[in-house]
């Protein structure tokens, strides 16, 4: 009764493949279910009373659906990053079959590593905030194409420096006046595209504040807010990509899971060292080196930050001003060695440090 019964699972849509591996066994027993999750559940329980459970499966497009109706019911399943899976180099079998057995064994001896795996309400708010970048790559795509349909039949905007400014939009629409025929609806289209586009993307801009002024967010993005570059966009991002900050032990391990630490390929007396890894949470790791770009010039009278910092803590405003100095330092004295997004690159992962710093001064409210 004592002895754990390991359970590897390959989940898909419609069927769930389970290798179950009792003790130090070497054979699994394969059991081949359906999608529905009732007959998992019926299999758990069969299985619980030979011993204690212990399953995963790999995280995918599945995702945490199965391991929250088996935490709930008291099993213990854990969600395993694909990307760490150890693989043989010479292995060209892949079956439903083979990935089950394989995540058994593998877990069993303890080589596999568990994702961390949010509540639904994170996830939902995760998933708004990366809806809200979709759809500026959305509008982004679409001011191309106008900008190219209107190159490649000889409309050239010449009247600034500057386009999709309120100048450029007026000349567009005076443009699209003065046109007729197909040309008119095609600019016409796409032109009422983009102003759905940005319309949407606006009613997410102010659903994502409102989340961020309410609890529990509030005190964290407020605190965030004190670092130059950082606004409720890029507060909300980091908290519900990060969850909780207790999870990182150490400002570095932030880093590497925002994939911002060095690659290294050194053996002996030779170290090498290269680009940073860009492994893990790419969300995080795009606005950071966006508010990064914030740190390289010298700040002068912010009013608008300064304001941000009125009422804080006082360990939180010294976190930030002590990042405010030093950031812009490390710019400058990278930006004469090295190439200015490599410069850059150095500030991000810098600044990942003081946002670790900041939610673990930040009070909870």
């Amino acid at each position: 009764m004592n002895e754990y019964i390991w359970v590897g699972l390959d989940v898909h849509l419609d069927s769930i493949t389970a290798a179950i591996l009792s003790g130090e066994s070497t054979q699994a027993e394969i059991v081949k279910l359906s999608g529905d999750l009732m007959q998992t559940r019926r299999l758990f329980r069969r299985l619980a009373t030979k011993g204690p459970v212990r399953a995963c499966y790999e995280a995918s497009g599945a995702g945490f659906v199965l391991q929250r109706v088996l935490a709930k019911d008291g099993f213990h399943c854990e969600v395993i990053a694909p990307s760490l899976i150890p693989r043989k180099p010479g292995e060209r079998r892949k079956t439903d079959r083979l990935d089950a057995v394989n995540l058994a064994r593998l877990y069993r001896s303890g080589h596999l590593t568990a994702v961390h795996v949010p509540s639904q309400e994170q996830e939902a708010l995760r998933r708004l905030i990366r809806l809200r970048y979709e759809y500026v790559c959305y509008t982004t795509a679409t001011k191309h194409r106008i900008s190219g349909m209107l190159l490649n039949h000889g409309h050239v905007y010449n009247e600034g420096k500057s386009k999709w400014t309120k100048t450029h939009r007026r000349w567009l629409a005076r443009l699209r006046d003065e046109l007729d025929g197909a040309m008119y609806t095609a600019l016409a289209t796409e032109l009422e595209h983009l102003e759905y586009l940005e319309t949407q993307r606006g009613v997410l801009d102010d659903e994502i504040t409102r989340y961020g002024q309410a609890p529990p967010y509030r005190g964290y993005v407020e605190a965030l807010c004190c670092l130059r570059g950082v606004k409720t966009l890029t507060a909300m991002t980091l908290l519900c990509e990060i969850d909780d900050v207790r999870r990182f032990r150490s400002p570095r391990a932030l880093m590497a899971y925002f994939g911002l630490v060095p690659s290294e390929r050194s053996s002996g007396e030779r170290e090498r060292r290269g680009p940073i890894t860009k492994a893990g949470n790419t969300h995080c790791r795009r606005v950071l080196v966006e508010a990064a770009w914030n740190n390289s010039h010298r700040s002068g009278a912010d009013l608008v930050l300064k304001r941000r910092r009125q009422g804080q803590p006082p360990d939180v405003v010294a976190i930030a001003m002590k990042a405010q100095h030093r950031l812009y330092k490390k710019f400058w004295r990278l930006d004469r060695k090295k190439h200015r997004h490599v410069a850059i690159t150095a500030v991000a992962r810098e600044l990942c440090g003081f946002v670790w710093a900041i939610l673990k001064a930040a009070p909870q409210h």
